[in-house]
C-alpha cells in the first residue's frame, strides 16, 4: 500500500464512523469547527493529518484512534 492508498483508506474510514453517527459532512464540519470543504478533503484521502488530529477526531466521533488506522 503506498501513502496516496493510505490516506484514502483513512478518509474512508472517518466517512464511515461519521455516517454511522448520523452526521452529514456540514453537521461535522460544524461540531468540528472546520469548513465543509475540509471534511471533504480529509474524507477523500487528499488531505495528510497530523497525529494531533487524528486524536481530535476520535473524539469528536467517540470512537478509538485504532478505528480510524484500520487497514481492511
Amino acid at each position: 500500500m503506498n501513502k496516496k492508498d493510505f490516506f484514502k483508506l483513512i478518509g474512508k474510514n472517518i466517512q464511515n464512523e461519521r455516517k454511522k453517527k448520523g452526521m452529514t459532512q456540514e453537521t461535522f464540519a460544524e461540531l468540528m469547527n472546520v469548513s465543509w470543504s475540509y471534511v471533504s478533503k480529509m474524507e477523500a484521502g487528499i488531505l495528510n493529518l497530523s497525529i494531533g488530529k487524528i486524536y481530535d477526531l476520535s473524539k469528536y466521533l467517540e470512537i478509538d484512534i485504532s478505528s480510524l488506522l484500520k487497514i481492511k
